[in-house]
């Protein structure tokens, strides 16, 4: 059975700093491409980062570069966005997703599975 287990999400003030994990099971995590994503209510999902965890390639959406970086740990299983400088903007439901074709695309369309999110609240 797949499955994607986030956490780290919370409430933290503008310019603070957040690290998301994602442990994931069920299916062959070094050879997949695995992303982050976000999501607001009325907005469609969108893509924030990505990386080909054999490869170790990142992409990023550009309202993040510079702040956040995406990470792999190949032995654990776990996928890791840490979040620096933080906007109100950057507010939203945060899901790990994984794709098995390894496309390199930040696309939730391109994502095979989902975990089921974490909320990342920046206010003061």
């Amino acid at each position: 059975e797949v499955r994607l287990a986030e956490s780290g999400g919370g409430l933290v003030q503008p310019g603070g700093s957040l690290r998301l994990a994602c442990v994931a099971s069920g299916f062959p995590f070094s050879r997949s491409d695995m992303g982050w994503f976000r999501q607001v209510p009325a907005k469609e999902r969108e893509g924030v980062a990505l990386i080909h965890t054999r490869l170790g390639i990142p992409l990023y959406v550009d309202s993040v570069k510079g702040r956040f970086t995406i990470s792999q740990d190949n032995a654990k299983n776990t996928l890791y966005l840490q979040m620096n400088s933080l906007k109100p903007e950057d507010s939203g439901m945060y899901y790990c997703a994984a794709s098995y074709a390894g496309t390199c695309r930040l696309d939730p369309h391109a994502m095979n599975a989902w975990g089921q999110g974490t909320q990342v609240t920046v206010s003061t």
